[in-house]
């Protein structure tokens, strides 16, 4: 079950920080080289980044892996 808080929180923040941004998430896709598609898939927690992902996506948004993750505040 814990997996599955974890990635709920990981959906949550990341649509939360795009829309903080005032970003499509087309335009969210683009600057780190994924398709629209898969930041849909990971804000509705229908599946999760690879590694790499997670760090663009960290360093994107100036903020940690274990924020997005949920393993901090």
């Amino acid at each position: 079950m814990k997996e599955k808080n974890y990635l709920k929180i990981f959906a949550e923040r990341l649509k939360e920080l795009r829309t903080e941004r005032n970003l499509s998430g087309e335009q969210l896709a683009k600057a780190i080289g994924v398709s629209k598609m898969a930041i849909s898939n990971w804000e509705r927690a229908a599946k999760v980044p690879t590694m790499i992902y997670l760090i663009e996506l960290a360093k994107f948004f100036d903020v940690s892996i274990d924020y997005l993750c949920g393993l901090e505040d």
